[in-house]
């Protein structure tokens, strides 16, 4: 049986006095969604800043794709396949749409394009910018400034710079926070069709998205996993219900 794409086995990441992780195991595997699921102060994005390389554990270990990374460098991750979206958005608005994509794929490609040339007279970046906007529905805005797009295409533009990395598991830190509902429905859809074509950890708070989305659900309380399972399996736990899920109905 293969190994899983990623796996976290007993990270603990303290700050003086404070416990963040505390002997948090997963495995995510390849294909799919698996989302990481707790209340506010639970420790989910200080666990995904492990797994992106912006923090290194006290103790415990990462493998990702069968290589031990608990000591690289996020750069060095991201040029494996761990690509990393954030609670707020981080685009350019000054620049296009498609600019800010280009970019990202000229970041990701590093030394062998020259980065004082402007991405927008570089076909080789333009190119598979265009193609990424084409596939999350954003092809009609390429020439628009980012920092006229409404709050959800900025959610959507984020994910293409993610994926302009080529990445083998994307990290996605709340991608749903500050929508409406219709921008919600939106990336509820977007995520439906990567989850096809990439490997996904999901942090998110919408529990209607998450239990019509995930294939394994992790729950962190106090830094601490207390479970995992599948959806119904999540929703039938008593312990996930008492800590976290309360009287909450979930569909």
């Amino acid at each position: 049986m293969a190994e899983p794409l990623l796996i976290a086995d007993q990270l603990t990441k303290r700050y003086g006095g404070l416990t963040a992780l505390d002997g948090v195991s997963l495995a995510v595997e390849a294909g799919g969604l698996h989302a990481v699921i707790g209340p506010n102060g639970a420790g989910k994005t200080t666990l995904v800043a492990h797994f992106a390389g912006e923090l290194i554990p006290n103790s415990g270990s990462i493998r990702f794709a069968g290589e031990d990374i608990t000591e690289l460098p996020a750069y060095a991750r991201a040029a494996r396949g761990l690509s990393r979206s954030f609670q707020v958005t981080s685009i350019f608005g000054d620049l296009s749409v498609a600019d800010n994509v280009s970019l990202a794929i000229q970041a990701h490609a590093g030394h062998s394009f020259r980065f004082w040339r402007a991405a927008e007279e570089d076909e080789v970046l333009r190119a598979p910018a265009l193609q990424i906007l084409a596939d999350l529905g954003l092809a009609d805005r390429a020439q628009e400034s980012a920092a006229n797009l409404a709050h959800g295409e900025k959610r959507v533009l984020e994910v293409a710079m993610v994926l302009a990395s080529r990445p083998r598991l994307l990290l996605l830190d709340e991608p749903m926070a500050g929508m409406d509902p219709g921008d919600a429905v939106r990336i509820v859809k977007l995520l439906a069709e990567l989850k096809r074509r990439y490997t996904i950890l999901l942090i998110e708070h919408d529990m209607d998205a998450v239990f019509g989305l995930a294939d394994r659900i992790s729950v962190l309380v106090y830094g601490q996993v207390i479970a995992t399972g599948t959806a119904a399996e999540i929703k039938g736990n008593e312990e996930v219900r008492r800590a976290y899920l309360g009287d909450e109905e979930v569909a």
